[in-house]
Order: C-alpha cells, then structure tokens, then sequence
C-alpha cells in the first residue's frame, strides 16, 4: 500500500504494512472457511501468447465480470526461497510448510489488477500488472479481497523517500533503501468537523542498512541536495 503524505512543505512517499498479506481467493464450492483463505476454485490458464500487462488472453472468460479483482501468477511448484512476479511477496522454507498449494503464490502475489472489460477473448486490466506481461504459464484466479496477517515468519521490507522543497525550487531528499515494519499499522478517528471524521493510518519502521557500490560503506539512510536554479553554491 503507498501512502503521500504532506506536512507544510515537506511530502512523504512510503509504503506501510503490518506483517504479510495475502489475497482472499474466490473459495472453492463447499470449502471449509479460512481466515486467509479457504481452498481456491479453479485457476483459469492463459492462452498460449499474447498476453500483456493490460490484457489477458484466457482460454475461458467464464465467471469474471467487469469490477472484478484477479490475481495472475504461476502455480506453486514445491520451490523454496522467495516466490511472487514484480515484488518477492513470501519466502517458503519448505513446501509442506504451505500445504504444497499449487494456488500459493496467487495467494500471497502482488500482480493483481482490476478487470475493466471481459471480452470473448480475455480480460482488459484497469491498470498494468506490476510483474509486466505474465508468462503463458501463470494462470488467473479472482480476488474477492485483502488481509494482513498480524504475526507470521515473513516480514516485508520497504523503501521509504522524503521530499523538503525549499523557497527556490530546491529539494531535500531522505532515503531509507530498506524499511522494515517494527509494528502493526494503527488506525485512530479525528472529528474534522462533526459529524465528519478521518481516519488517520499510522506506522514505524525499522531502518536496516545496505552496502553501497562505490565503497563497501553500511548506510541506512541518503540524504541528498538538489539545487535549483536560483540556488547559491
């Protein structure tokens, strides 16, 4: 989840999250419920080729509707180490730690996108798949929602930019490469004007350090000057 915020004249991009998430796949007819999930209906696979991060080719367009959520990845195959197209989105030690579920990484994917149009041919996206065009092999199933799970093995890290503008069209840059959330996400209520309230989402991370190529130098945080212009040196 990205997140902008504005205080004054500074502008902060970061992603926020609790511990992992995963997608709430469509369940399977008659399975037994799940907190993140119960066993998935079918996957659908793609056609042989021509699949973009826009459109997807389907062999069957059979029970997706415009509006719908899909996630599009390969299928689990007992591999070990991180899994998941564009964005490593779990880490697997073993494959009976994940019941050997061929719908696995769909669970736990960042590829996912809205479906704009279902046409006799595939699926048109809303918007392009993080992973790019997906291989012929990956297959698709429908996302009915999110969850983050509290707790759990698996901690996600981050990047984190924060922007100063200065009065002449300067900036000031900090970057954090690696951030790591060190709590859950906490949602609090403001009163904006009665009965209008916010819903204000806040987070803390944990710095963790990375090497830089031209020296070899552990650092957790670049802080960087951009000058305009107008700006005396």
């Amino acid at each position: 989840m990205r997140r902008e915020r504005r205080t004054g004249k500074c502008v902060a991009i970061d992603a926020t999250a609790g511990s992992q998430h995963m997608n709430l796949l469509a369940p399977a007819t008659g399975a037994t419920p799940n907190g993140s999930g119960s066993k998935a209906a079918a996957a659908v696979n793609l056609a042989a080729s021509g699949s973009t991060a826009t459109f997807l080719y389907m062999s069957s367009t059979t029970g997706f509707v415009a509006g719908a959520i899909v996630a599009v990845d390969a299928d689990y195959a007992e591999q070990t180490g991180f899994v998941g197209t564009g964005v490593s989105a779990a880490y697997v030690q073993s494959a009976a730690s994940v019941n050997s579920d061929p719908d696995y990484i769909r669970r736990v994917t960042f590829n996912v996108a809205r479906v704009s149009q279902v046409t006799s041919s595939g699926l048109q996206l809303a918007g392009p798949l993080i992973g790019s065009a997906p291989a012929s092999t990956m297959r698709v199933q429908q996302v009915l929602g999110f969850v983050d799970r509290e707790g759990g093995n698996f901690f996600q890290e981050w990047s984190g930019l924060f922007i100063m503008p200065g009065e002449q069209g300067e900036r000031i840059l900090f970057y954090y490469p690696r951030l790591q959330a060190s709590g859950g996400a906490a949602e609090a209520s403001a009163t904006l004007l009665a009965p209008i309230e916010r819903i204000a989402l806040s987070a803390s991370f944990r710095a963790l350090p990375v090497t830089d190529a031209n020296d070899g130098q552990q650092v957790v945080c670049l802080r960087s000057f951009l000058p305009s212009a107008m700006t005396l040196i």
